[in-house]
């Protein structure tokens, strides 16, 4: 889940981070108002989740109040990335002698934050640490432990800063990685992070990203941010299909059917939950496969709730087949699912042999989820085939219909 920039720079600051004398508004006359009381040159900022604000006209320079009512007016009315603003934020022009860059993100191979910093700000990270990799400080950290500021010192350090910069940065990394923690972050950053000409340093933008999962732990913090229950946060909305897998996952309880999200080929997927899906759909598409869709099914659903998803994969207008895979599962029965997917089918009027390109669910009860698949000719896997070879499978059944 995404936060706009008002957001995550209200975030840093109640974290003890300086940041600038902002103000946020959706109306370009208190757009005005918050210039003439910053009693300085502003940066109007558009307020979209998407990024190419600046190229798409979305930050503008005011040297008054009323260009900045104006330029406010304009930012509000411009569609950027297929969306409308949520607002503008007014900045102050501060008058920045050096541009840093200061994140925490989630390594997923690791399983651990990593901390980074760069004394080379306002763009992206990525770029510096392929043009100039010794400007940038890494360091792993446990979300476990209590962090020290000796290891933000030691990041900090590495990039090549020094003396009394090194000491007021210190506290600002070290705040920033505990309000990644503390928050369920994937991404917390501050770009840039900048240099004021009195030697101070001040948070200029900030971009935070929170787990899906854990809204639910911060209700308290999203609902001062005032940020809806029924707002995806997405760099885009969601699609009608997006949606309706959201109302199946909601149909009960047990399991889930969720992060469904929509694409245009002609394999649709039900497939399992966490990296295994992620495996399969790279998987699918490694063998030339289009898939119509990415979602992730587990933790024992209902067979309401497996035909619900099938079917909404099926109902999809270019799918030609399913393919249903998974890992060896123990915390999902087998023939629950193979139940869901058959139903589904037999529902729509199709023939399940004909629909289901592939099943290789292998694990709990998976005996008699088998025999339901016999019974409809189904053809399945157990764990001796692969998910690279199920998934190949799957891609060859579709590239055989287009054949004949």
């Amino acid at each position: 889940m995404r936060f706009f920039e008002y957001e995550a720079r209200e975030i840093v600051k109640r974290a003890g981070i300086p940041v600038t004398d902002y103000g946020f508004t959706t109306d370009p006359a208190e757009a005005g108002a918050i210039a003439k009381r910053i009693g300085a040159a502003t940066v109007i900022k558009s307020q979209v989740l998407s990024g190419g604000r600046m190229k798409a006209g979305g930050v503008k320079f005011a040297d008054t109040p009323e260009q900045a009512e104006a330029h406010a007016r304009e930012i509000l009315g411009l569609e950027i990335g297929g969306h409308l603003p949520r607002g503008v934020l007014v900045d102050p022009r501060a008058e920045v002698e050096q541009e840093y860059y200061a994140g925490v993100v989630w390594d997923g191979t690791r399983k651990r934050p990593v901390m980074i910093f760069s004394p080379v700000g306002g763009i992206d990270i990525e770029q510096v640490a392929e043009q100039q990799p010794e400007a940038v400080g890494r360091r792993h950290f446990s979300n476990v432990l209590p962090l020290s500021d000796f290891e933000a010192k030691e990041v900090i350090a590495s990039s090549g800063v020094t003396g009394s910069a090194l000491n007021q940065l210190v506290p600002i990394l070290t705040r920033l990685a505990r309000v990644f923690v503390e928050n369920d972050m994937t991404l917390a950053e501050i770009n840039p992070l900048g240099r004021l000409r009195d030697g101070s340093f001040v948070a200029l933008d900030a971009h935070m990203e929170m787990e899906n999962e854990a809204r639910g732990r911060h209700a308290k913090l999203l609902g001062e941010l005032g940020v809806g229950e029924e707002e995806t946060r997405q760099a885009r909305e969601a699609t009608p299909f997006e949606l309706a897998g959201a109302a199946v996952d909601a149909i009960d309880h047990r399991g889930v059917a969720g992060n469904v999200t929509e694409f245009d080929g002609n394999l649709g997927l039900v497939i399992g939950a966490g990296g295994g899906s992620l495996t399969l759909f790279d998987a699918v598409r490694a063998h030339g496969g289009r898939p119509a869709n990415y979602c992730e099914i587990g933790g024992n659903p209902s067979v309401a709730k497996a035909c619900g998803l099938a079917k909404l994969v099926l109902s999809k207008p270019g799918v030609e087949r399913i393919a249903v895979m998974m890992s060896i599962v123990s915390n999902t029965r087998v023939d629950i699912v193979a139940r869901g997917v058959v139903k589904a089918c037999l529902e729509l009027g199709y023939d399940p042999a004909e629909k289901i390109a592939i099943f290789r669910i292998p694990g709990a009860w998976e005996e008699e989820g088998f025999k339901i698949l016999e019974r409809y000719h189904v053809e399945y896997a157990d764990r001796s085939v692969s998910l690279n070879e199920a998934a190949r499978r799957a891609v060859e059944k579709i590239e055989e219909g287009v054949a004949a």
